[in-house]
């Protein structure tokens, strides 16, 4: 255990080292931009290589992986913002996947090491969460913006769909981290909407995020990849990076849209109607998937 625990932090260690020298090369290129995110990042990682430095048997693995996946969400934030900004430029694939590999690195560490059974319990759920829906958001957000390239799409369409079943596959595994509370006599709520919620396994705005979002890219896919032959996808590493489930069922991008935005519809304009969450475009979609079946 000792030697596991050792060769962890080795890692995080080493892993900490590339991620503050990224930081540097980063403030170079934006001419010593002062950012809070990357501000934040840096300090975390001065820590974690403080306290790699003590005895290493003694180190606690899962204190060191947060502290490291904390820095890695601030800094890939603030490039993940650059890249939106610009609307990804033609040539941004390579940093996308840049990205999602350094979003993928905490949960890829566990696995190789082995140290629980369940991984999650030295990341903790939030962070589980928070790390496959910052990868599904980003894919969204450049799919969203590929879609609206009309050569590029004529083109590399099966590239397109890729990307879409990864950013699905993210986005539905944040969803299931955490299991739906059960109500029952034994569980008391002051809120009955509330209660409704946690029962739908809705525990955030981000959740309903993850929902919609998740809905569109399914939308995407029937509409600019159905001609394609449906093919068993396995998540691809260089690409997608970490998964902790493997799609081998080709994923059927009208069943999932549907199942998913019927639930967010019910959710919005159930639970959450006070709230005044929009449906319309959620509803468009679930039109355009049933004039699709018929």
């Amino acid at each position: 255990m000792a030697a596991a625990v050792s060769s962890v932090v080795r890692r995080v260690e080493e892993l900490g080292d590339l991620a503050q020298a990224h930081i540097q090369q980063l403030i170079i290129i934006f001419l010593f931009l002062i950012d809070h995110f990357l501000i934040r990042a840096s300090a975390a990682l001065e820590k974690l290589k403080l306290l790699c430095g003590e005895e290493k048997e003694c180190s606690n693995p899962s204190n060191l992986l947060e502290l490291y996946t904390q820095a890695i969400l601030d800094m890939t934030y603030f490039e993940e913002n650059k890249l939106v900004d610009e609307d990804f430029p033609e040539d941004s694939s390579q940093k996308v996947k840049e990205l999602i590999s350094f979003l993928s690195e905490p949960e890829i560490l566990v696995k190789e090491n082995n140290m629980h059974p369940k991984h999650c319990n030295l990341l903790g759920d939030e962070l589980l969460e928070c790390l496959s829906w910052r990868r599904g958001a980003l894919l969204y957000m450049y799919c969203h913006s590929l879609t609206k390239r009309r050569e590029w799409l004529l083109r590399k369409s099966s590239l397109l769909k890729k990307y879409l079943v990864d950013g699905i596959s993210y986005l539905l595994q944040m969803l299931n981290y955490r299991c739906p509370i059960q109500l029952n006599e034994g569980v008391s709520f002051q809120d009955l909407d509330t209660a409704k919620l946690l029962s739908a396994g809705i525990f955030s705005d981000i959740h309903l995020l993850a929902m919609m979002y998740s809905g569109e890219m399914c939308y995407w896919g029937s509409k600019y990849c159905a001609d394609q032959q449906p093919e068993n996808h396995d998540m691809d590493a260089d690409v997608s990076g970490a998964s902790c489930t493997t799609q081998k069922e080709p994923l059927d991008f009208r069943e999932v849209g549907e199942k998913i935005l019927k639930k967010y519809v019910s959710v919005c304009e159930g639970p959450l109607k006070e709230q005044e969450w929009n449906t319309t475009n959620a509803k468009q979609i679930l039109n355009f998937f049933h004039h699709r079946c018929n």
